[in-house]
């Protein structure tokens, strides 16, 4: 990376920084941001090593007013998202997305060449990108702490400096840009960073859809415009018109696991929105196309379609603005509850899709081929894409939900109680059902709430047009009964739409015998004509984690997937994984391109369905230079693990992985589960406890609210750890693992031929060299004698405290490395440089946790709302949290 890249990101951190103090100076005086400049020295110079610099920061916070908190908070929180505004804008600019090794992202362009250097034709190229069908799930998992408004305010800011860059020969516009700067800085200053309310599922909904509207939407075409021109200079074809290797789904709205919020109504008025706003973004285009092709000349077949008309792309542009602005109507009238009494609507992508297509094949046909290839496939590209509901939704919920229906069917109809069946019994049962034409479910069933609730959900399911829905995702599913109940509750609905069912397999058990699952499944008599020789299979990532330990659980889903691949190869039935990956390394994160190639040979074969969360939709598609560079870096690693596979492991790296995860596994059990300290010291060392009233998402906390760290959601439980910098989850057992292979003879040689020749095993280690990185066993022994009493406790910290440095020893030893983070110096720089700003947030957060104790969480609303940002501001310097 040069000087100069360096240079500019600086220079905009600089520029944001000097601009907040100058509003936070007029708000609260010159002698505030003195204290915020105090406060900030000491932090800095107790990072280069001066422990008395770092008492002195604590004994300064300590002495703080309690009026000085919230902004002292503020102040810090701000300057770090403005930080990630001036990173962001360097990685759109640089092209630098992801958190990587440098140059281990190849372009779209190299990966073509190699490609054709491997022996593929320029054919299978084309071939290979047409068929692509990666789809990125965007959901709601609450880690985004940041309003909507504050990010409209973000990406004015971004433009800001873009501007600012710019006018290099023009003062004027850069004194402009640097005038609209200081406005927008003082908006955001002055603007609540907390929601007071949390958001309901339909405000997340909305939040997803307008990623598409400000960003994607440009994006998509943009893609498939560099893509054209790839393709074309080194095959000689574009892709095709309908393809799109690169689409988007969602659960924002359809994600009913643990969450009561999330009802049929909602997931109705969701799909509602979803088309009311592909109409409006579609009739945006419309509008423009008809200004834009005013053409006379037409093919034979466009005539015939329009008639004698002077100008016939406009007569026909001109029906389908007609149609799509009845269609803009409809969904608004069902979304207030009115009728709705206009002309036809779209239904369908081809009824948007045919038209367009007819003017594109028209304007090729008379020799205007650069008018078809501009704006108009553009919007053919969109529709390719976005199709007439932007995303198509997922639905998902736990297996035990449908289960209780049958149980309650069974128990009325006199035929047993199901929940007392063994798993042979169920099947028969459910096969017969399936095979059965009479309906089982009574017309006017008087059943639960809970299970009406799951009726309706199957209701809206069949009242749906196939193209809005995406798969029926069963959590918790751990044998074939709970597919084929899903499966006979979508037949009993009654609706034409049969979605593909997707079990979650995610605890350490059920993904040792996801393979299993499939393989009783596909031998059933008639499961096959069901699925169409099709079957998707998500991957879960976070519970996993929190169930057995990050090592053990990364090599049972590299376990999973391969029995899922040789099974389904045997089977001769495609199968697609859906990965369930959160933002943080605990829950499957980490960057996309070195996750895709880690993965087991033949799991990626030109398809993948991933989620994307949280504040990791913004960091990755919130803005359109950005998210060209996310689709591109899927669109590359896919197509390199299609058309050059990794390796299969070697039989002695399996046995050496097999060793490694047990032993890593029992002792991460034996601190989380079998030490009765754990639990008392995570409640008492974490926020864990004020994390419910952070109002992140329209989820619960927990999954249920009695019990210990097993009911916590895989959120909250890295969330809390993240906040101390210990970053536990993510880490606990590996050291164990690595220290007992390498006091073995020959352990730090096949350790190190595991690194360089297997992805799996050496991504693995990069994302625990980052997370590493990131945490800070001293900040966290801040916590521990701020907070916890109790001497065992104390023991207890202590030890994970010694744990971690053992870890970090070893994996420093494997990587023959002075120190974390060697040859990743922007990671480095990231986080060097606003460790100074996170610093004062932890002091000020554990403070305010004891105040909260102290006073039994009686403090005032505004300790409680600065304690409130302090966990944003954490959140927001360390970016993936949840």
């Amino acid at each position: 990376m040069s000087h100069d890249l360096h240079e500019s990101l600086r220079d905009n951190v600089r520029i944001l920084g000097d601009s907040l103090g100058r509003t936070i100076a007029d708000d609260l005086g010159q002698a505030f941001v003195d204290k915020i400049e105090t406060i900030r020295a000491h932090a800095k110079r107790g990072r280069q090593g001066d422990s008395l610099q770092q008492r002195e920061l604590i004994e300064y916070l300590r002495k703080l007013p309690e009026r000085d908190l919230l902004p002292v908070t503020r102040a810090f929180n701000q300057f770090l998202n403005f930080a990630n505004i001036a990173e962001q804008h360097y990685r759109a600019r640089f092209r630098r997305v992801e958190d990587y090794k440098p140059g281990s992202q190849p372009a779209l362009d190299e990966l073509l060449a190699r490609a054709q250097q491997a022996g593929n034709s320029p054919r299978k190229l084309v071939e290979t990108l047409a068929n692509m069908r990666v789809e990125l799930v965007l959901t709601a998992h609450p880690t985004e702490v940041i309003r909507r408004t504050l990010i409209q305010k973000y990406d004015a800011i971004d433009e800001c400096l873009t501007a600012i860059e710019g006018s290099e020969d023009y003062p004027e516009r850069g004194a402009r840009a640097q005038g609209r700067l200081e406005e927008l800085i003082s908006q955001a200053w002055h603007t609540d960073e907390i929601r007071h309310e949390r958001p309901t599922p339909v405000d997340e909904a909305k939040w997803g859809f307008a990623v598409i509207e400000n960003s994607l939407w440009q994006a998509v075409p943009d893609f498939h415009r560099d893509l054209d021109n790839l393709l074309l200079e080194n095959a000689g074809e574009r892709l095709p018109l309908d393809a799109a290797p690169i689409r988007y789904a969602s659960w924002m709205g359809g994600d009913r696991d643990g969450n009561p919020n999330v009802t049929a109504r909602v997931t109705r008025e969701v799909l509602l929105l979803g088309r009311w706003m592909a109409a409006d973004l579609y009739l945006r285009d419309l509008e423009q196309l008809k200004t834009e092709l005013s053409m006379w000349k037409a093919n034979s077949a466009l005539k015939a379609e329009v008639g004698d008309v002077a100008e016939p792309y406009r007569e026909l542009l001109k029906r389908l603005l007609l149609k799509m602005e009845a269609t803009r109507d409809w969904a608004k009238a069902k979304l207030d509850g009115r009728n709705y009494d206009g002309g036809p609507i779209v239904e369908t992508r081809d009824q948007i899709y045919a038209p367009l297509l007819a003017c594109y094949r028209s304007l090729c046909d008379v020799g205007l081929d650069t008018v078809a290839n501009g704006s108009l496939l553009d919007t053919l590209r969109r529709v390719a894409v976005f199709g007439v509901t932007l995303t198509k939704l997922d639905l998902r919920q736990e297996a035990s939900h449908h289960a209780q229906v049958i149980e309650e069917l069974t128990s009325t109809l006199g035929l047993g109680h199901y929940e007392e069946w063994d798993e042979a019994q169920r099947q028969a049962f459910l096969l017969e059902e399936l095979a059965s034409r009479r309906p089982l479910i009574p017309r006017r069933w008087e059943c639960s709430a809970e299970s009406r609730e799951v009726l309706d959900t199957f209701k809206v399911i069949a009242q749906e047009h196939t193209e809005a829905l995406g798969t029926y995702i069963i959590s918790m599913a751990a044998e074939p009964s709970d597919v084929l109940t899903v499966a006979l509750l979508m037949k009993e609905a009654g609706g034409e739409v049969t979605l593909p069912i997707a079990p979650l397999f995610e605890t350490l058990n059920d993904l040792d015998h996801a393979g299993d699952v499939i393989e009783q499944l596909l031998t059933l008599p008639g499961y096959r004509a069901l699925i169409g020789d099709r079957q998707e299979v998500m991957i879960g990532y976070s519970d996993s984690a929190k169930d057995a330990g990050q090592l053990a659980a990364a090599w049972a889903q590299y376990r999973a997937q391969e029995a899922l691949v040789n099974v389904c190869e045997r089977h001769g039935v495609d199968l697609t994984l859906l990965h369930g990956r959160g933002g943080t390394v605990g829950r499957g994160g980490g960057p996309a391109h070195a996750a895709i190639l880690s993965q087991p040979p033949g799991s990626v074969n030109g398809s993948l369905r991933v989620t994307e969360q949280g504040e990791m939709i913004r960091f990755k598609f919130g803005q359109p230079d950005i998210a060209l560079r996310s689709m591109e870096i899927y669109a590359c690693a896919v197509l390199e693990a299609t058309l050059l596979p990794p390796p299969a492991p070697e039989p002695h790296w399996r046995e050496e992985m097999d060793k490694l995860a047990h032993i890593a596994h029992a002792g991460y059990v034996g601190v989380v589960r079998e030490n009765p300290d754990f639990v008392p010291y995570f409640r008492a060392v974490t926020p864990e406890g004020a994390l419910g009233r952070l109002p992140l998402g329209s989820r619960p906390a927990k999954r249920r609210q009695d019990g210990g760290v097993e009911t916590l959601r895989a959120i909250p439980w890295i969330f809390a750890w993240t906040q101390i910098r210990l970053m536990l989850p993510a880490w606990l057992g590996s050291g164990e693992a690595f220290a007992r292979r390498l006091e073995e003879p020959g352990g730090l040689e096949v350790l190190q031929e595991m690194r360089t020749n297997w992805p799996f095993f050496g991504t693995y280690l990069d994302m625990l060299e980052m997370l590493l990185a990131k945490a800070d066993t001293a900040i966290a022994a801040y916590y521990e004698h701020r907070l916890v009493d109790e001497p065992s406790l104390k023991l207890l910290g202590k030890e994970l405290r010694e744990r971690f440095a053992r870890l970090e020893e070893v994996l420093l030893n494997i990587l023959q490395q002075e120190k974390l983070l060697e040859n990743t110096p922007l990671i480095r720089q990231a986080i060097d440089v606003r460790n100074p700003y996170i610093d004062p947030l932890h002091g000020l957060q554990a403070e305010l946790l004891q105040r909260n104790r102290d006073a039994d969480g009686a403090i005032s609303a505004d300790l409680s709302r600065a304690l409130m940002v302090t966990m944003a501001g954490i959140a927001a310097g360390l970016r993936n949290t949840g």
